[in-house]
This record gives structure tokens, sequence and C-alpha cells, in this order.
């Protein structure tokens, strides 16, 4: 290969990435091109895409911003991708011959483009699932009838763009847990005394039967908060400090929301409620001791947990957040699956393509936990494009219920990169170079796998092949895709 041309292999072009990093950082095409030492015409032809990113550029944009020039190298791409990839595996486009490298390159080229699309096809499947409801209402005359998008995945997408983190939030809250100068065994008696002296607020420990069904309710017009005495010690100090993040935290908050766009009211209500949430964590678990912390003792959840006087299943949480520049966490991803494989939580600072539209693989061992209660297991896996991720999983529960009551419990998975597992006290003592991974799909629906016995139904990317002949491992066989 000659010189010319090895140059242009190793040329980076980043324009939509590129852009991004520079919205996200508040920044003109002019501010950053003063801050960087080139001209405002430059970087609107990196930005098109039409100049390479050089490595000087790189090393100042590191300098200057600290950010982590992962998101230049690999971005969100991949999990774009599969995304994107799920989405035309629906029967509606089955008659279009989309290659993926088109696709690939949507999401390379026009990111913007490719989250237009899922937007649209999400709204087309809310659509399809509401067609009885809206056909009812209609018989009935309603002129009102009428649908709208799913407000729990915006609010997933809304904090998925910002990776699961968010400054002013931490910031407010670590100058909260100054404030209240309180070590983590005695945070609640200090939250009380807080929610008291400054907003008039009363916390009350309550019985079941009165409660009830209920776990925390606020009385505005008696000023009080009443919890239930079925909450634990972590679940307690949380629910204080949310009340705190609506007390004092509430015009952070709705910046915030006014600054992600147009919303309609539930899932406004909801992001607020998701940002209070964030905050009361924030306070639980602030943000400079809580890495440090975490990076001291290899990210070991359970004697963190111990150390703030949180629970398994928030220590997960606020893991997933340790994004600030110049005291980054390892990029984690986490869920939470019920028995039936249901996922009620998804959250993600690094690039593990979650479905949108479906349940996770049941060879991941996060499903296994319910078979051992209480117990962490680990687990190297493996998608089908190669990438490799280090997995812990336990479960969680309830700490208290009533005699006759079904205990609700959970599956939590935590995971990260392989390349990240090392810094885990899990990992100690296993070879993770020549480790065998488990070889999982994002979900059976999208998933090419052949002869897997745990294939719940053929994959929607290619033709289903029925021979009452054979009968293989799987209860599905299909075409096979053809060599790129």
């Amino acid at each position: 290969m000659s010189k010319t041309s090895a140059d242009s292999a190793t040329k980076l072009f980043v324009g939509p990435r590129f852009r991004r990093i520079r919205r996200q950082l508040g920044l003109s095409q002019t501010q950053m091109a003063d801050e960087l030492g080139v001209s405002p015409s430059y970087v609107n032809l990196i930005e098109r895409n039409q100049r390479p990113v050089t490595a000087q550029i790189l090393l100042k944009m590191a300098e200057a911003y600290d950010i982590d020039l992962r998101d230049l190298a690999a971005a969100d791409k991949d999990r774009f991708f599969t995304e994107l990839n799920e989405v035309f595996s629906d029967p509606l486009f089955r008659q279009i011959e989309l290659p993926k490298q088109e696709l690939r390159d949507l999401v390379e080229l026009c990111p913007d483009a490719a989250n237009a699309v899922q937007r649209l096809y999400r709204a087309y499947v809310e659509a399809r699932r509401g067609e009885s409801m809206v056909a009812a209402r209609l018989a009935g005359r309603d002129e009102a009838a009428s649908f709208e998008a799913n407000p729990v995945e915006r609010v997933r997408d809304l904090i998925e763009a910002n990776r699961n983190h968010f400054p002013a939030l931490d910031a407010a809250a670590e100058t909260m847990r100054d404030e209240l100068d309180a070590p983590s065994h005695d945070l609640f008696r200090a939250l009380c005394e807080r929610l008291r002296e400054r907003h008039g607020i009363l916390v009350r420990t309550m019985p079941v039967d009165v409660m009830r069904d209920t776990l925390r309710r606020y009385m505005h017009h008696r000023r009080q908060l009443l919890l239930s005495e079925l909450l634990d010690a972590p679940g307690c100090v949380f629910q204080a400090a949310f009340q705190l993040a609506l007390a004092e935290a509430s015009a952070r908050i709705d910046e915030i929301i006014r600054a992600s766009g147009e919303l309609d009211q539930p899932a406004r209500q909801l992001f607020r409620i998701s940002l209070a949430n964030y905050f009361a964590a924030a306070v639980i678990m602030p943000y400079g001791r809580f890495h440090e912390t975490a990076e001291a003792l290899g990210y070991d959840i359970a004697l963190l947990a111990h150390r703030f006087g949180a629970g398994f299943e928030q220590v997960c949480h606020r893991l997933t957040t340790l994004q600030r520049p110049n005291a980054r966490g390892i990029p984690f991803f986490m869920l939470r699956v019920d028995r039936a494989g249901n996922v009620s939580k998804r959250f993600s600072s690094g690039t593990f393509p979650f479905s949108k539209f479906g349940g996770t693989c049941p060879l991941w061992n996060v499903h296994a936990t319910f078979e051992t209660p209480d117990r962490l297991v680990t687990q190297i896996i493996e998608l089908p494009d190669g990438a490799r991720y280090f997995s812990i999983a336990q479960t969680v529960h309830r700490a208290i219920v009533p005699y006759g009551q079904p205990q609700p419990r959970y599956a939590i998975g935590l995971g990260c990169e392989l390349k990240y597992a090392a810094r885990l006290v899990y990992s100690a003592g296993l070879n993770l170079d020549k480790a065998e991974p488990v070889p999982i799909g994002v979900n059976c629906r999208l998933c090419e796998r052949t002869n897997c016995g745990q294939r719940a139904e053929p994959p929607l990317t290619r033709p289903l092949v029925l021979d009452e002949t054979i009968r293989g491992v799987s209860p599905f066989m299909f075409e096979m895709a053809p060599p790129e």
C-alpha cells in the first residue's frame, strides 16, 4: 500500500459525533474554533465530514474540555445500529431489501436522522398497540380520542441522551450533603431535620394498616411526609431525600426539563420524578466521595452499599451515572428484570445495545439469579458482533412483606465492556484474556445464532425454514445470512 493510501485509511472522519459533542458543551462553531486554535470554517468542514479530525485537534479537545475521546472513537454508533436494525427487522419492512451497510452509513453519517426514524417507529408501535382502544373510542364518538408516545420510552431516551449524567444536580446534591454534615448512619435524621426546619415538613413512619399498599405519601395540606413501616432504612433515607429534591432542587430540575424540548404532560411529569430520584441518590452517594470510594474498593457493591447506607439496586444505579470530566467511573450499564423477563429499568453510560422493543437473552445469567436468591454471580458474555462484556447479577427483594402477600423479587444486572473488568474486584483470579464467553443475543427476534435451545421465536431478519424431516436443538430453523 502506498503512503498516500495508508494515510487515507487512518483518517478520522467523525463529523456528526464532533457536532454532537460541541452542542453538548454548549459551544458555537466560532467559540470552539477559537479554543482549538483553528478557523470556524475548518470546524464547519469537520462537522460536514469534508475534513478529518487530526491528532493535534484531538489532543487540544481532550485538554480544553476534558472529554473522553471514546466519545469520538466509538460513540454510540454500535448501539444506534442495533436499535435501527431492530426497527427494520419489523415485518412492515420485509419487502425492502436494505443492506446492513446502508444502516451503518445512516447511523455514522446522519445520527439525528437515524434517531428520528427510531422515534417514528416507536410512535407507530404505540399506535398499533392502541388500535383497539382508539377504535372503541371512535365507536363511542369520542372526538378527542388520541394516542401519544409512551412516556416511559420518551424519558428513557432523554436519560440516554445525557448518558445518565446530570452535572448540575450532582453539584447541588454535593453542596446539600456538605451542609447536612452527617455520616451515612445518621443521614435520615439530618434529612428529616432539614425538612422540618426549612420547609415545615414533618416526616412520620406509619403502620402498614394505615398506609396499606402505599410506601410513601406526601400530604401537602398537613405538611407531612408519611413513610410506611415496610420501607427498610435505605428506602426511608431515599424517600426523605426525594422530598428535599422537590423542595430545594425544583428550579434546576425544571431547567433540565425545559432544555429537553417539547414534552407532553405525562413525559414531563415522569422526567421530573426521574430527576428528583437522581438528586436523591446523589445526596446519599455524593459524586466525589462515591467515585473515589468506588475506585478504591474495586467497585465492590456490597461494601459501597454499607459505606453509604444504600441498597444494592441504589448503588448499581448510581454507578451508571459516573461520567464527570476529571472523575469518570467505569461506563456501566444496568437493567432490572422480573421472573417473566420484563425489563422495568434500563440505564447505560456505555454502549451496550439494549433492545428497545423486546426482552433480553435467556442465556444471560441475570435470569438465572432467581434460582440462587441473594447470591451474586458473574459472567462474560459475547454479542453476535463480537463485543464482550463483564456482567454482575443478583436478585433483590423488599425487606418486609406482610404474611400472605407475594414477595416481589427482581434481578439486577450490572455490566461493562470486558476491557474494564480488570478494575473490578469481581474479576480477581480470572484470566480475562483466555476466558470463554457465553454467546448471547440482544433478544430472540434479532439474534441470528443457530442451534440455540433457548430460542423462543425465529429471528425477524431471516426467513423461516419448515422441514418435517428434521428437528434440531432449536425449535426454529431459518435461512442463514449470506456472507458479506
